[in-house]
């Protein structure tokens, strides 16, 4: 029998099945995409490749909005989640990130792509541009989507490095 604050931790997991028809609705037209389907040749963290850690991110800033009640845009904020990576490139190979700081050029990366490839808004692009605050110090989040993004990608990237999956 589950106590209460397991049950809470398995709500704040769990989609029903209302909320995954809204999120595969709003990234269907993401999901198969060539551009964005290259990004499962590129690992992020451990194994994760990086289309599995964009979808991880929108899942869970999917859930974090729900959870904090912030009232976002929700194409903003899934499909800004979903591009966030969208840079390309194995940047563990020093052929293709040669300056060896991914973690501070490759948003601007992956929002030239989102922009070249799909039709963002300012929402998205703030979440692209703004994802790697604080590391990025002086590109803080404007807009809640991106402050939930922000959030979401740093914990699916701390449990990615920790658990190596």
């Amino acid at each position: 029998m589950k106590n209460s604050k397991e049950k809470k931790r398995e709500n704040w997991r769990s989609m029903d099945t209302q909320d995954r028809t809204v999120f595969n609705s709003i990234l269907k037209d993401l999901k198969d995409h060539p551009s964005v389907l290259q990004m499962k040749e590129y690992k992020q963290h451990g194994k994760t490749t990086t289309y599995d850690h964009c979808m991880s991110v929108a899942r869970v800033s999917y859930k974090l909005d729900r959870l904090l009640h912030s009232k976002c845009d929700k194409i903003a904020l899934l499909r800004g989640a979903m591009l966030h990576d969208l840079f390309l490139y194995d940047w563990h190979d020093s052929n293709s990130c040669t300056d060896g700081l991914h973690g501070y050029h490759h948003a601007d990366k992956a929002l030239k792509n989102a922009r070249e490839i799909f039709n963002i808004g300012k929402k998205e692009a703030d979440i692209i541009y703004s994802h790697m605050w604080p590391l990025n110090i002086s590109r803080i989040p404007k807009r809640r989507e991106a402050w939930v993004v922000c959030m979401a990608d740093k914990y699916v990237s701390l449990r990615e490095t920790i658990h190596r999956k």
